[in-house]
């Protein structure tokens, strides 16, 4: 038997499932009427073929029921000047056709465009998933002369998107809210670049720690491969040279097959990704393909030689579509949503010191009221229960590295 500071551990080997050692019994019944304070951890240990079913095993069972009946969102956002292919990619991505009714703008009207947002919502099954996806189109981005002010509506449609949802989850009735934030963007370079241009850069500073940015390389059939190689490292090392953060892939686990490890490294390798899209299907061979024809051959995009396109589509939507919702979820709402309880808070205080000022000038026999001296009183008990909280937290986190305990039922 183990003691410790704030609990104790007692093993009880229990190898036929009517019979406990008494002795055991005993040590247990005389440590208790010695120490009662002191909670009791019980490592149990049976035989395995003594072990009992419990049922927890199908709490994933239960919950991807629940998943699929509820459904999912996912909310796309594509920035890049016209003529880089983004309508095309996004169409050859999800198999629709999301800008049929799409009209192309005359001179006159690119000579005065500015960035505006256009949204369009889609609903998607595929064996009984259901996927709601919105694409946030950014049209007009980069096609002005002067494009200074080109990230302003990205960077605000993005940061209202998190006020709404905020405000949605401080109200009372939280149980059918809709998921609109963005959880990620999909930023065209264009290949004539041979690096990121300085809009790029302005862009991806305003919008890296507020969404998840993925790096396409737009029309990249236009490059020879050592052509998209030099790019390539280009982007990186502008990237690393400006500090900009890029959505990072997650580390694969160790447990994982190989297979799934060897997929993992090519995504990262491919990054940031040569695309080519199409929305023409060819027949090459007796095969129907994806592809563009040109005098001198055909280009797949589903080919790994002429194209990042499969490998991005992987990435986006088979293996790591939930990790980009759970980052948007756990880092870029969560800095937004520190930063509105912290302006709530200081106008607060504000609120209540003006008020104070104002109790003392209208009487000056009473210095500080009783609801002053209330609010001080709570403010002052909820800074000894966060006292209380980080003790019991340091006390937990040395009593789990002096003691290696485990209920094994």
């Amino acid at each position: 038997m183990m003691e410790s500071d704030s609990f104790a551990i007692v093993d009880i080997n229990i190898n036929d499932k009517d019979t406990i050692h008494t002795n055991r019994d005993n040590e247990i019944n005389n440590h208790n009427k010695q120490k009662t304070s002191i909670p009791t951890v019980i490592k149990i240990q049976r035989d395995r073929g003594e072990r009992d079913y419990i049922g927890f095993a199908t709490l994933p069972e239960q919950v991807h029921r629940k998943s699929v009946k509820r459904g999912f969102d996912f909310t796309l956002m594509v920035v890049g000047e016209s003529g880089l292919g983004k309508s095309t990619l996004i169409n050859s991505l999800f198999l629709g056709d999301l800008y049929k009714n799409r009209k192309i703008p005359n001179v006159q009207d690119r000579l005065e465009k500015t960035t505006t947002i256009e949204k369009k919502t889609m609903e998607i099954e595929e064996r009984g998933v259901k996927l709601r996806l919105t694409i946030v189109d950014t049209p007009g981005f980069g096609d002005a002369i002067n494009c200074e002010d080109s990230w302003r509506v990205c960077s605000a449609y993005v940061d209202e998107q998190f006020r709404q949802y905020f405000t949605d989850e401080s109200g009372l009735n939280r149980r059918h809210m809709q998921d609109n934030r963005v959880h990620c963007c999909l930023y065209f370079v264009p290949p004539w670049a041979h690096s990121l241009r300085q809009v790029d850069l302005e862009m991806m500073k305003r919008l890296h720690r507020k969404v998840n940015i993925v790096v396409v390389i737009a029309k990249a059939d236009s490059l020879t491969a050592a052509e998209v190689k030099r790019l390539k490292a280009r982007i990186l090392s502008d990237l690393d040279e400006h500090q900009i953060q890029v959505y990072q892939f997650p580390e694969c686990d160790s447990d994982e097959d190989e297979e799934f490890k060897q997929q993992d490294r090519d995504l990262k390798a491919a990054a940031p990704f040569a695309v080519v899209a199409a929305d023409t299907v060819l027949e090459v061979g007796g095969k129907r393909i994806r592809g563009r024809q040109y005098p001198w051959g055909i280009v797949d995009v589903e080919n790994p030689r002429h194209s990042d396109f499969t490998k991005l589509r992987t990435m986006l939507i088979s293996t790591h579509m939930q990790d980009l919702k759970d980052v948007t979820q756990d880092v870029h709402y969560e800095n937004f949503r520190a930063q509105c309880i912290s302006q709530i808070s200081q106008h607060a205080m504000r609120e209540r010191g003006k008020l104070k000022r104002d109790s003392m000038g209208n009487n000056h026999d009473v210095v500080i009221t009783d609801t002053d001296r209330l609010l001080l009183q709570k403010d002052e008990e909820i800074r000894r229960m966060q006292d209380m909280l980080t003790q019991m937290q340091e006390k937990l986190k040395a009593s789990d590295k002096k003691h290696d305990s485990i209920i094994d039922v």
